[in-house]
């Protein structure tokens, strides 16, 4: 039976994370309150964040950058899209 979490980003019961997603207490925090499908949205939301703002991942600012992103998108007031950025049609 799938692990359920109460999704702090859906706002409803859906179907949990199968492993701690990234390390530490933040990875606990995620793995308790955030579902599969919330983790997935985030990384797509990443991915565009890495694009747009041409980051380099393994930076210690890119990844502080997408750290703090990533607490904003679950627990804070949202992870907001670069003014640059431009959805491709049907997004």
């Amino acid at each position: 039976m799938a692990r359920m979490v109460n999704c702090v980003l859906l706002k409803r019961e859906a179907e949990g994370l199968d492993y701690l997603p990234y390390p530490g207490e933040l990875g606990k925090r995620i793995y308790a309150n955030v579902s599969k499908e919330a983790w997935t949205k985030w990384v797509s939301h990443q991915t565009m964040l890495i694009n747009e703002n041409r980051l380099t991942p393994i930076e210690p600012k890119a990844r502080a950058f997408l750290v703090q992103e990533m607490e904003k998108f679950f627990f804070g007031e949202g992870s907001e899209k670069p003014k640059e950025f431009v959805p491709k049609a049907g997004e």
